[in-house]
């Protein structure tokens, strides 16, 4: 593929749904700003929970159909976010299944993402990587947010994958790991014991492994005039994302503020203007050289 956009944005998660749950608006304001954005998923889902009964089929211990149908889900969620440029890691030579959650028996397994060789699966991404020259790349933590093997697997391989393509001549000026502060969930929590609620059965921020003390936030993107976008996006996602779930009842009390809002940790490269009155930067793109 040939880019033509002076600036370009990656982001490297691990299951269909992922992205627009941690990055949904932040894509959706890239995009439509002119940024050129690609993602690329490492797996299809195909471990994932199925919140459809029409679709309950689909699932591993019964027709074990769930990655096709995700990838449908993927496709429909990046035309809602303007997403032209969305691949599979290794794709279409080698696939790496959904290794399932810590612990799971699936973890053991020789086809899934967590088994795979670090630079096997590295090179992989470093192909993308030299073919559209990202100056930006997004991916979770060391912990992979809240430890799932294949989110701790995608930033392993994107931060290897960034130092072998700076061998290989070009260098990623930016990288950001996805973060959620403990302000931003407190709220959260708050708002959903008012409705009678509960916020991924959490008591307090303390119970959710992906909060973090806000200190960790150098960066905040607004993109609240895309939450409709996120939104329908999450919605595409059907199998993943109950409409009555927390994702959508939160909205509904929260909105903007829950969702509009997208947080973000920069580990390599220099904060740059503009800053808001906290000091975060507001734009990933900001500094980089083009």
């Amino acid at each position: 593929m040939r880019v033509k956009a002076e600036k370009r944005l990656l982001l490297v998660h691990a299951h269909p749904d992922d992205e627009t749950i941690n990055n949904g608006v932040t894509m959706a304001k890239y995009a439509v700003e002119g940024v050129h954005v690609t993602l690329v998923t490492c797996t299809r889902g195909e471990e994932g929970e199925v919140l459809v009964e029409s679709l309950k089929n689909l699932a591993s211990d019964k027709d074990d159909k769930l990655g096709d149908h995700r990838e449908i889900e993927l496709k429909d969620a990046m035309i809602e976010l303007g997403i032209s440029d969305f691949r599979f890691l290794g794709s279409p030579n080698k696939k790496w299944r959904d290794s399932g959650m810590i612990g799971a028996p699936q973890n053991e397994r020789n086809d899934v993402f967590w088994q795979s060789d670090l630079d096997d699966a590295a090179n992989e991404l470093v192909k993308v990587i030299l073919e559209i020259k990202p100056q930006v790349m997004i991916t979770y933590d060391e912990f992979g947010g809240y430890g799932h093997p294949d989110h701790i697997k995608a930033h392993q391989v994107a931060m290897r994958a960034a130092e072998i393509s700076a061998n290989q001549g070009w260098q990623i000026t930016k990288i950001y790991w996805n973060t959620m502060p403990k302000s931003v969930l407190a709220e959260g929590i708050a708002k959903m014991k008012e409705i009678g609620s509960d916020f991924f059965g959490a008591e307090s921020v303390d119970d959710l492994p992906f909060a973090k003390d806000d200190e960790f936030v150098t960066t905040l993107i607004d993109g609240s005039q895309y939450v409709d976008a996120k939104m329908a996006a999450m919605k595409a996602h059907e199998t993943q994302i109950s409409l009555d779930g927390p994702f959508f009842a939160l909205s509904n009390n929260l909105g903007l503020q829950i969702w509009g809002d997208e947080y973000y940790t920069l580990v390599k490269g220099t904060k740059s203007e503009p800053f808001d009155s906290h000091g975060r930067e507001t734009d990933l793109t900001s500094g980089i050289t083009l």
